[in-house]
């Protein structure tokens, strides 16, 4: 602490001395941390702001040095930590900022603000500088991973051997002082605890500051390692320093220790082999970074190549399917032609049957009109009569049997229309899994590029997807066999039903069809003449039932015929 805040607190009690001397270490670590540069103050070229207050208030030079002055001077309301961190930034300004700011008021203000920003970074810099290798010069050597010291831990004796504290409690107090160490281990011999301990901290740079803040902080305070060594009374206070050559060759348990755990290093050895190191990792990434980029160009060869071909296979499912669904097409349109062609037929058949069965009525309403005493006319008229209805009956039963014909052509093109559908879901299938073995090969050959000897699951990929291919490749040669049967199956149903309906075209011979119910008339006059005026009627409608009722049996036949040298002739077989 500097006159000032020592004429704070003069006049006071001794009561004070433990808050005066609270308030010196305070003050002290909060300003070491100041010129550090740890904390800073700096917003603009012309604008300071405190690091202490809540407040985000921006002040200029002489306005923030009386804001430090005056929270440190308020010894009423405010804490010990407050004062002596308000006493610590006046300090500061007072040494590093107030030359700058005389200078920047007898200069322009923009180039003299740009003047103090390059002197406080070379100030910055230098002081840095300093700090670390201040105990560096001339290449002294350090005991690295960096360790520290700590001297003179109050042991008592308990049970015939030595105890003290543990080196948990040590680290818990120096990681609140922000030292950050790693650990701390006390030292025990064969008479207990030795009253020393080795802080050890971080390998790298900044374990190397901590430790030489760590150094610094017990120097400040005359609690250093030749304040060790020269002090008479040390009283209970902790000593420590940064374990230098002396230490390492010492002889006793420290001096074992440390050369158990580390050995000796300078800043330039350490530089030197962070710089070769930095250059190892270098040129692995570069020669990694080639690597990559080759597996790189091969994997986007091998892609484009499979695009190339999935894209050859889209195209040519494209076309078999157009051409297929055009040979489905011209099917149908054939089968189409040929059904209109015979329905055609079977009109005009049906019309001269027709016309034939008009004009014989006519000729029998005139035959029965005059009353033809002529046997032998009316016998032949009853055989043409006879003849017309037997063609009646072929001719109905002929329907039937069209009408059949035309069920079973049916059902059979629905199930060609069946087996097409399923066979393009076949070739579908046989084409997706086509693309699915191209796509899996290119993947495998991919992934047989980018192998590497440490991959496992890699491997395991590829294991997988080469039993998935071999797999697949079964299952398109089941399909392409089955497709190939099928097909040969679907070319001869199709030749069967062209067959069939080209044959179909020789029942165009049947002359009569008779529609609707049965004509009484001729039952009439068949019962007329067998029978009395009175039960002629009766037995005629009775006649005309059973006739009726029989011609809806489809398994009754009513004629039979009989071939005699040449002709052939027709009997009625009556039932």
């Amino acid at each position: 602490m500097d006159e000032r805040g020592m004429k704070m607190f003069h006049g006071e009690d001794k009561g004070t001395s433990k808050r005066r001397s609270e308030l010196e270490e305070y003050e002290d670590r909060y300003y070491q941390e100041l010129k550090g540069h740890y904390i800073r103050i700096k917003v603009s070229d012309s604008h300071y702001r405190c690091p202490y207050c809540r407040s985000a208030r921006d002040y200029l030079f002489e306005d923030l040095l009386k804001h430090a002055s005056r929270i440190s001077k308020n010894l009423k309301g405010t804490s010990t930590k407050e004062i002596a961190k308000h006493l610590a930034l006046e300090r500061y300004i007072r040494k590093y900022f107030s030359r700058k700011v005389n200078a920047e008021n007898s200069s322009n203000r923009r180039l003299s603000s740009a003047k103090d920003d390059q002197q406080l970074t070379l100030s910055s810099a230098k002081d840095d500088q300093q700090l670390t290798l201040s105990s560096a010069k001339n290449d002294q050597q350090f005991v690295w991973p960096w360790m520290g010291v700590i001297a003179n831990i109050k042991t008592e004796v308990k049970d015939g051997r030595y105890v003290g504290e543990s080196g948990t409690k040590i680290r818990q107090e120096l990681e609140k002082k922000g030292f950050n160490p790693v650990r701390v281990q006390a030292l025990w011999n064969y008479r207990g605890h030795s009253g020393l301990a080795v802080v050890e901290f971080n390998k790298d740079w900044v374990g190397f500051c901590n430790a030489i803040a760590f150094e610094k902080s017990y120097a400040i305070e005359r609690r250093g390692k030749r304040d060790f060594y020269v002090s008479r009374d040390r009283g209970d206070k902790l000593f420590g320093w940064l374990a230098h050559d002396d230490d390492y060759y010492s002889r006793g348990i420290l001096g074992d220790h440390l050369r158990k755990k580390g050995h000796l290093r300078t800043l330039s050895d350490k530089e030197a082999e962070e710089q070769r190191q930095r250059s190892m990792l270098v040129a692995d990434l570069q020669k990694t970074l080639e690597i990559k980029s080759s597996r790189l160009m091969e994997m986007e060869s091998e892609y484009e190549k499979t695009k190339h071909s999935l894209d050859n296979l889209v195209t040519q499912k494209d076309e078999m399917l157009r051409a297929h669904n055009e040979e489905i097409r011209k099917m149908q349109q054939i089968v189409r032609d040929h059904l209109a062609k015979i329905y055609l037929e079977h009109d005009k058949v049906t019309q001269h049957l027709q016309a034939q069965k008009y004009e014989l009525q006519q000729q029998e309403e005139e035959l029965e009109s005059r009353e033809f005493q002529n046997e032998g006319k009316r016998a032949k008229l009853r055989h043409d009569k006879e003849m017309v209805e037997m063609a009646c009956l072929e001719q109905q039963k002929a329907n039937n049997n069209f009408l059949r014909l035309a069920e079973d052509q049916k059902r059979e093109k629905e199930k060609l229309h069946r087996k097409i559908i399923e066979l393009e879901r076949e070739l579908d299938d046989k084409q997706s899994l086509e693309l699915d073995i191209e796509r899996l090969r290119g993947a495998l050959q991919v992934m047989k590029h980018m192998e590497d000897d440490d991959d496992v699951d890699l491997k395991q990929n590829m294991e997988e997807i080469e039993e998935s291919l071999e797999a697949k490749e079964e299952l398109r040669k089941v399909l392409t066999v089955k497709h190939l049967t099928t097909n040969v199956e679907l070319q001869d149903a199709r030749k069967e039903l062209i067959k069939t309906f080209q044959n179909n075209t020789s029942r165009a011979q049947i002359w009569v069809k008779r529609m609707g119910e049965l004509d009484s008339k001729p039952f009439l006059v068949a019962a007329k003449r067998k029978y009395a005026a009175k039960e002629a009627n009766v037995m005629a409608v009775t006649l005309c039932s059973e006739w009726e009722k029989l011609l809806r049996d489809p398994g009754w036949y009513p004629f039979k015929g009989i071939t005699e040298g040449e002709n052939r002739k027709v009997y009625f077989t009556p039932n």
